[in-house]
């Protein structure tokens, strides 16, 4: 009996996706759902802006902290110990939120929805590599890209237009159903997939893990709040304090016999590869999610609404290319996919740099969708690939890395973009005199995101360099599948 037959008895394959993927789904909706509606709870509870945007920053906060450490939980826990923990988690957040009395228990129900999140999304890349053969296993990581990146670009959208045609509560109320029904699927199929080993529990690794991940996104976060800037105490000392935990965090790995997190997987050349397309990639999408829509409010006059629903071809267009993606992947491979890919994302980044008041909204709807394009081709084959050279006994620390990467490429590019928008507002605003108010707001912040939109497309240069190295994976203990992938070249895949 071959591979596949073997995990097609052992385990219900599309009911326990099914179930993994909708709860992630949830969780990443979730996580970028709160924006639009920041205004409206500001104004209800009385809040300055550096309050409430921790419904946001707390819900990353929580997740970064988590994500390091996944790599333990996926060892100590079964899968469905783990799922239905986060399930639950998610269950009582998304109950505390929605009928929050006060700004305090929303925040509460935020960070519980948070830790349901972290828990989750490890263990349905875990999963996903073992249960799946390498053959057949871009097409399953191409639902969890549509997951991974449909979900977040949703989020505005469907919180504007319920804030615009219901109350904020159903951002929350409208989750519980298909949470449920989630609960339930996933109680039916869901068994554990993984080798549960009990390694030793390191207390200062945890220690210094959530100094380091913590300090370091909150200082990120707290950049575009208040005066100082990066010079603010707050984030001068929170980096501070995370930078040194981390540099000390990494030393003790890569001592220690059973790591939290085992950084030998850098090694292995396309998993290192696959990790800076993972930074290049979520960098760029915050970055745009951030910009976007604050340019076509302020600089275009557009409303909320209208700016979210003109984010939403580029979503609709991931949903549609990433399970094509991820079959294209396992029939020829990362290479013919993530070169044309990257190069697409940097053309689309630099020609944001030219977009001004002036500029259609069609052209701007247009080239965020070659964005999404670019990084639907470059994302998903570049992190399979990676993770696919990892030996077994390294895909939970391997995804522990990425997804922690992951939170931390959308906290710095966050607060870099903010750094760069606000000093190109201010400079704008010091050399332009005698124009009237509302005029010069405008021009303002136009000039201060075609300078970030600069520093983003600098960014994703190094991707296109970096592009042109990737190679096939050599999948440990597939010898049939090395030989038979082979690119025009003639090289090894």
């Amino acid at each position: 009996m071959n591979e596949a037959s073997q995990i097609k008895v052992k385990y219900k394959i599309i009911p326990l996706l099914v179930s993994l993927l909708l709860g992630g789904f949830i969780g990443l909706l979730s996580e970028t759902m709160m924006n639009v509606a920041l205004p409206v709870l500001m104004e209800k509870w009385d809040l300055t802006a550096s309050t409430a945007q921790w419904i946001t920053t707390g819900y990353i906060l929580v997740v970064s902290i988590i994500m390091p450490v996944s790599a333990l939980l996926l060892q100590w826990f079964t899968t469905r110990q783990l799922f239905t923990t986060a399930i639950t988690l998610f269950i009582a957040g998304t109950l505390a939120a929605g009928f929050a009395p006060g700004f305090e228990i929303l925040l509460a129900g935020r960070l519980v929805q948070a830790a349901g999140t972290a828990i989750l999304m490890p263990v349905i890349f875990n999963t996903v590599l073992t249960i799946i053969p390498p053959a057949k296993r871009g097409s399953a990581m191409g639902m969890v890209g549509l997951v991974m990146m449909v979900a977040p670009a949703l989020g505005p959208t469907v919180s504007g237009l319920i804030v615009d045609k219901l109350s904020w509560q159903w951002m929350f109320w409208g989750l519980i159903p298909f949470l449920i029904i989630d609960l339930m699927v996933g109680l039916l199929n869901i068994e554990n997939v993984g080798q549960i080993t009990k390694p030793k529990i390191d207390i200062l690794s945890l220690l210094l893990s959530t100094i380091a991940f913590g300090g370091i996104v909150y200082g990120l976060s707290s950049v575009g709040e208040g005066e100082g800037g990066w010079g603010s105490p707050v984030v001068v000392l929170s980096l501070g304090a995370g930078i040194v935990a981390l540099v000390f965090f990494i030393l003790r790995q890569l001592t220690m016999q059973q790591p939290v997190m085992n950084l030998r997987a850098f090694k292995y050349p396309m998993f290192t590869a696959g990790t800076l397309f993972i930074v290049i990639g979520f960098l760029t999408i915050f970055s745009t999610s951030y910009l976007l829509p604050i340019f076509m409010q302020g600089s275009l006059a557009l409303s909320a609404l209208y700016a979210g629903l003109l984010m939403l071809p580029a979503g609709l267009i991931n949903a549609v290319l990433s399970p094509i993606i991820g079959r294209s992947f396992d029939k020829a491979g990362p290479r013919v996919l993530v070169i044309p890919g990257v190069i697409i994302l940097a053309a689309a980044m630099w020609m944001f740099t030219g977009i001004s008041m002036d500029t259609p909204v069609y052209r701007i709807v247009l080239l965020h969708c070659c964005m999404t394009v670019g990084i639907a081709l470059t994302l998903m084959p570049a992190q399979t690939n990676g993770l696919n050279q990892l030996p077994r006994e390294l895909h939970p620390h391997g995804t522990a890395i990425m997804n922690t990467l992951q939170q931390l490429a959308s906290a710095v590019g966050t607060a870099l973009i903010v750094s760069v928008m606000t000093s190109g507002q201010k400079e704008y605003l010091r050399t332009h005199t005698g124009t009237a108010a509302q005029e010069l707001a405008a021009n303002s912040l136009s000039a201060g995101v075609h300078n970030a939109f600069v520093l983003a497309a600098a960014i994703t240069l190094t991707g296109v360099i970096a592009g042109f190295f990737v190679r096939g994976s050599v999948i440990p203990g597939d010898d049939k599948r090395n030989l038979k992938l082979q690119d025009k070249s003639g090289l090894e895949y």
